[in-house]
């Protein structure tokens, strides 16, 4: 889970009364009021005809993983409870103690080791393979798992442990099975998760849209005296009216705004605040991701109008690096040479650029394909990932305009238009 996501993902949904607004108009009303749609209409869900991801694309992706055991020499793949078991089987299952793995072997059908009192509920959730092996609260779960690489006729070589797998599980496993050696299994999870379908980039396009439009209730909602929460509020309740699984909503005003994470300590919004806005939801399990910044109640003071065009001009040149082939690493370069070269850094130093220009993003918030110095990774179509590069300046404010882009065979694609100017956050 994403700091952002472990952070907000808590906040109540407050009654806001907030629709969708054409542009900005409501954003000096006095505190007390309600923000309203200029056109008078409700919210509406958008996700009416959102595609789930169908039973053949899993498929797919099994037969995938099994491929890239094959080539790598990996006889089995051992999934625990999270992202990458609903990847690959559609189960969706809480990550508790009581131990539950999918196992995907090189070849033959997936199986699974569930607490025998949940046999019934996963066989509910079950719609690749068949195999369930059981064991009970006095049993050892690792057994079983044991079990299930002799039936896979498993009994020797590498078995993959994907990369959430908790460490309690892999120690049960090669306890039960010591004579297998057990590896990471990022040469087959990676290559599938980080490389997306059309139908995987439809849900993600669907809940950019959603959050592009939750934040635009969220800017007419502004008031002064408000505090962050009461932006989250309004956010999140936009994101489940707009029909999508709220993730995270964040906001910061001022000086907390150069904090790319935000500040604990108390903030009010006053007229002439920089806001840094940081939202993101889920549409049929896919994420997004966008920032916008913008000035409230009062025309930019020429320092924020000369911070604010930089930022739009280190966004546009880490856009433009994207390109097939180029390392993940020349779009984190291109980004922050715009910043050096107007006198911020070096590298991480403040005031300036302190993290990474941007994240991998999916099934998962944060994922790989990292933007980042080191990362000699190409850029492959159906990689998605953002770009952000923040600039942040202690004691005066921070700017972020962050988008997410995916790359196709002729380039890199806009999930969500960036911002136009520091008085126009849509395009």
């Amino acid at each position: 889970m994403s700091i952002k996501r472990r952070n907000f993902i808590q906040l109540s949904a407050l009654a806001a009364g907030t629709a969708v607004m054409a542009g900005m108009q409501s954003c000096t009303q006095p505190a007390g009021t309600t923000a309203k749609p200029a056109s008078g209409e409700a919210v509406r869900s958008m996700t009416d005809q959102v595609v789930p991801i169908t039973l053949q694309e899993r498929l797919g992706r099994v037969a995938k993983a099994q491929g890239l055991m094959q080539e790598q020499k990996i006889e089995a793949l051992v999934l625990d409870s999270g992202t990458s078991l609903e990847y690959f089987t559609g189960v969706s299952w809480w990550p508790s103690e009581r131990t539950m793995v999918a196992i995907i072997p090189a070849r033959g059908e997936v199986r699974y080791v569930c607490p025998a009192f949940e046999e019934a509920r996963l066989r509910e959730l079950i719609t690749i393979g068949r195999e369930v092996l059981v064991w009970q609260e006095d049993e050892s779960p690792y057994r079983q798992v044991a079990a299930a690489f002799r039936e896979a006729s498993i009994t020797s070589g590498k078995i993959g442990m994907e990369e959430r797998l908790r460490f309690f599980v892999l120690d049960g496993i090669r306890k039960e099975a010591p004579h297998l050696e057990y590896v990471s299994g990022d040469p087959v999870t990676i290559p599938c998760r980080m490389i997306k379908s059309a139908a995987e980039l439809a849900l993600m396009q669907k809940a950019n849209d959603i959050t592009l439009a939750a934040i635009r209730i969220g800017i007419s909602g502004l008031k002064e005296g408000m505090s962050p929460s009461d932006f989250s509020a309004i956010v999140t309740q936009a994101h489940e009216q707009l029909g999508a699984t709220p993730d995270f909503a964040m906001a910061n005003f001022a000086q907390a705004s150069a904090l790319p994470h935000g500040s604990v300590k108390p903030q009010q919004l006053k007229k002439g605040d920089i806001v840094l806005m940081d939202c993101g939801c889920r549409v049929g399990g896919y994420c997004s991701d966008i920032s916008r910044t913008i000035v409230f109640g009062a025309e930019p003071t020429q320092r924020q109008l000369d911070i604010w065009n930089l930022e739009k001009k280190a966004q546009a040149a880490g856009f433009a690096a994207a390109r097939i082939g180029a390392a993940c690493q020349e779009v984190d370069a291109a980004a922050r040479k715009v910043l050096t070269d107007a006198g911020f850094g070096p590298g991480y130093a403040l005031p300036g650029l302190p993290h990474r220009t941007g994240h991998g993003i999916g099934m998962d918030g944060h994922e790989w394909g990292n933007m980042v110095k080191g990362n000699m990774q190409p850029l492959q179509a159906g990689m998605c990932f953002s770009i952000e590069p923040n600039i942040s300046i202690p004691g005066e404010f921070g700017v972020r305009l962050e988008d997410c882009a995916y790359m196709t065979a002729d380039g890199p694609r806009w999930f969500s238009k960036p911002s136009i100017s520091i008085r126009e956050p849509f395009a």
